[in-house]
């Protein structure tokens, strides 16, 4: 999507705010830096006036509610914190509302009441649709509650969007890829998809150090995550967000224990995704090329994924493809994150793959 067509996105964190009991993977205090304090209409204000700042040209701007579990909380709470935003919208300043929350909070009676605040999207934090992961996870909802909470959204104008693990304990290849084709299923809008991180101060921690729980490495998850994208992609589904947004909390170690962390996730994520892609479309004519080399023509705004970090798919292409040489050529009118492969060919000046 093109940078001004996004919206800019004012996060309000809510850290454990209307959640029942705390999951086993979360400490939401550590993720979002801040303590466990509803905000309030100051609150509000002085976050909006600093992200605004960011807008620039992009003609939309959402203020989102994450961190906790937002129809858990109290009626009067839900209320006043909508009815903070609301000179904003009449100022033109905020065009709309969203927020996460768990599928066991979604009734027709909690969206009935969040229904007049201008609420663009809601997000439901799925997790898996194992109910025995979701058990072992100490999530307190079962797979049923997300297919419910889904069927009561569809009847609202909202966007729905869906949060999902990768690590979960008990979790395997295949629940986890069955897991996703079931949300998929389901019709979700736009997806996240977050890798599990062993946090301090989290149930996981325990887990860990008595080694009840491994976590995943950054090489099988990457696998694991583009398994799970290209499902939602299959199903038309939009995946907005791989990994955890990157922050100064997420690099300290005795805050963050152990798991696949890397700033950069999505983009090693993307670039294994068009390496395949490359390869895969390589290996069908690979027996009868006869060119010189292969050019991979990409959008701009994609090349450092193709390249990967470090130039790791041209290094790995040209050891695969041994006597073709690659090179990379911007091409704006190329879809982001598609490439178009064309064999080069001194007597029919190229060709297309």
């Amino acid at each position: 999507m093109d940078h001004a067509k996004r919206p800019l996105v004012i996060p309000v964190f809510i850290p454990h705010s209307g959640c029942p009991h705390q999951c086993a993977f979360c400490n939401q205090s550590i993720i979002t830096s801040q303590k466990s304090r509803l905000p309030d209409k100051e609150d509000i204000r002085k976050i909006a006036a600093q992200y605004y700042q960011y807008k620039g040209k992009r003609k939309k701007v959402v203020l989102a509610f994450f961190g906790g579990n937002f129809l858990g909380l109290g009626p009067e709470d839900i209320t006043r914190l909508l009815e903070f935003i609301q000179p904003l919208i009449k100022a033109g300043k905020i065009d709309s509302i969203r927020f996460s929350t768990r599928p066991d909070t979604i009734s027709q009676k909690t969206l009935d009441l969040v229904a007049p605040y201008n609420i663009s999207a809601v997000e439901l934090g799925v997790q898996s649709m194992n109910d025995e992961v979701l058990l072992k996870s100490k999530r307190g909802h079962t797979a049923m509650d997300a297919i419910n909470a889904m069927q009561l959204l569809k009847k609202y104008p909202f966007k729905i969007g869906v949060q999902v693990m990768a690590g979960l304990p008990g979790d395997n290849d295949s629940s986890l890829f069955e897991s996703t084709k079931k949300i998929a299923k389901l019709g979700p809008d736009f997806a996240r998809i977050y890798p599990l991180m062993v946090l301090k101060g989290s149930l996981m921690e325990k887990w860990y150090k008595t080694k009840k729980y491994k976590p995943l490495g950054l090489e099988e998850t990457i696998r694991l995550v583009k398994g799970m994208y290209q499902i939602f992609k299959a199903g038309d589904v939009d995946v907005i967000r791989m990994g955890l947004q990157a922050s100064p909390m997420m690099e300290d170690k005795s805050m963050v224990l152990a798991g696949p962390w890397h700033p950069a996730f999505g983009h090693l994520v993307f670039s294994e995704i068009l390496y395949d892609d490359v390869c895969t479309r390589i290996d069908q004519y690979h027996g009868i090329l006869k060119s010189e080399g292969i050019v991979l023509n990409v959008h701009p705004n994609s090349e450092s994924r193709l390249r990967g970090d470090k130039n790791i798919n041209l290094k790995k292409l040209n050891q695969k493809y041994k006597g073709l040489e690659f090179s990379i050529c911007r091409d704006d009118t190329i879809p982001l994150n598609e490439v178009d492969i064309c064999e080069l060919d001194r007597k029919t000046k190229g060709k297309w793959l």
